[in-house]
């Protein structure tokens, strides 16, 4: 299957019922903006609009993606729900009807017979002309709900289908991008980097805290950037995810950071919230690989724990460019789908660490991106 012919197929999900209108809803605001990222990369012509087009495609997808798996989350607390109440009301529902059912095989005569006389009989008919319709309506609503749980395990069933699909797709426009990025022309740099003094600053380097204060200055200033103190509280998360962690929350070893921690998919985008200039890319300490980023005259920009960087350092980046690839396992592999059957979470198996920085302290990035406050 073609990269394009795989991705076209990608969270194309029919709204079987009207109580599912959110998940329809849903799938069908990432199918079109799915749609809409392929238009960009079929004319993109290669170079760095391909890279623009592939980035935007495999956001896409993974915004699809969560967005469908917090909708199918909704899904599986609904049957549940349901099978509750059924479980609830089937046994009386089933007494009762057996009581009505007994009484319409006695014969005619006997249903006149009652203890009370002629008034007792007639009160009898009138309840019995009241529950009826009752009981009608209850059996009726019960199998409506019989029928909405079968269509919700169908379309539990499709999305595994659907996004069994995608993530091959996902994969390959991951590996397209990485070679697209790989035959572009170099990009402008503000300055080139000093191999022997990163190596030395990599070196003795304790703290990733002490790392970044080290990091000598941009020569070349941030002329011509956007202003990024504007940006506060408009910046998206680096990464399709959820905040794991607060700037200054105790992890479960008790470590207390300045950053967040971001709960996100095995092989995630990684991308910039701003533009800015390429500090430094590459392994640091336990972090994994790190990269570090200025957005604007005094401020660092840290994310850390990649499994892959793009990028050069001195390199002048946009917004949105793609900035490496989270860990983790090969998303085509076929377990994953058993997590949307179990009704599990979002799949955030990694971590990324996202660290701002204003001089040499620390701010607290909550005030800065959307989304990271509940």
């Amino acid at each position: 299957m073609t990269l394009r012919a795989a991705i076209l197929s990608l969270l194309l999900l029919a709204a079987p019922a009207a109580a599912q209108e959110d998940v329809a809803t849903r799938a069908r605001t990432a199918s079109a903006a799915l749609q809409s990222a392929i238009a960009a990369l079929e004319s993109s012509g290669g170079g760095k609009a391909e890279v623009g087009a592939l980035t935007r495609t495999i956001t896409a997808y993974e915004e699809g993606l969560s967005a469908l798996r917090a909708a199918l989350r909704q899904v599986t607390v609904r049957e549940a729900a349901l099978a509750l109440r059924f479980e609830a009301k089937r046994d009386r529902v089933a007494q009762l009807l057996g009581v009505l059912s007994g009484m319409q095989t006695d014969p005619g005569p006997l249903l006149l017979l009652h203890p009370a006389g002629p008034l007792g009989t007639a009160r009898s008919g009138m309840m019995l002309t009241e529950v009826t319709p009752a009981l009608q309506a209850e059996a009726s609503t019960l199998r409506r709900e019989l029928e909405e749980v079968a269509t919700l395990r169908a379309l539990q069933e499709e999305a595994v289908t659907t996004l069994g699909r995608g993530l091959d797709a996902a994969q390959a426009a991951r590996t397209a991008l990485s070679q697209a990025l790989a035959a572009r022309t170099p990009p402008p740099r503000r300055f080139i980097e000093n191999p022997e003094q990163l190596a030395a600053l990599v070196a003795n380097a304790e703290t990733l805290d002490a790392f970044a204060i080290s990091l000598p200055p941009d020569t070349g200033g941030a002329e011509g950037m956007p202003d990024f103190e504007e940006a506060q509280g408009r910046l998206p998360l680096p990464v399709v995810g959820s905040v794991l962690r607060a700037a200054g929350e105790a992890d479960a070893a008790g470590i207390v950071r300045p950053g967040l921690v971001i709960a996100t998919r095995p092989q995630a985008l990684v991308t910039a919230p701003w533009p800015a200039t390429i500090r430094y890319r590459g392994p640091l300490l336990d972090y994994g690989n790190v990269m570090i980023l200025e957005p604007g005259a005094g401020y660092l920009l840290i994310l850390a724990g990649l499994g892959t960087v793009f990028g050069e350092v001195g390199e002048v980046i946009e917004q949105g460019a793609p900035l490496g690839l989270m860990p983790g396992r090969d998303p085509g592999d076929p377990s994953i789908g058993e997590d949307l059957r179990e009704g599990a979470g979002a799949g955030g198996s990694e971590t990324l660490y996202m660290e701002l920085r204003q001089g040499a302290e620390p701010v607290d990035p909550a005030a800065w991106f959307i989304g990271t406050k509940e």
